[in-house]
């Protein structure tokens, strides 16, 4: 056994890490019947944590 093998995490440091790094989560699923495609779902979506040191890509725009 390596020192990676028996090193132990909890999930919410797994969970802060990945977060940290960024996430992304990509699927497709096709309904299909008799080699007829009646439905098609893409996924995409990328999870990650802002704060200060990252901020929003999307700007918000300050009201008077």
């Amino acid at each position: 056994m390596t020192v990676v093998e028996r090193r132990e995490i909890a999930l919410v440091d797994l969970l802060d890490r990945l977060l940290a790094g960024g996430v992304v989560i990509t699927g497709d699923i096709t309904l299909r019947i008799a080699d007829v495609d009646l439905v098609r779902i893409d996924l995409n979506a990328l999870i990650s944590s802002v704060n200060a040191q990252v901020p929003s890509p999307f700007e918000i725009e300050e009201l008077p």
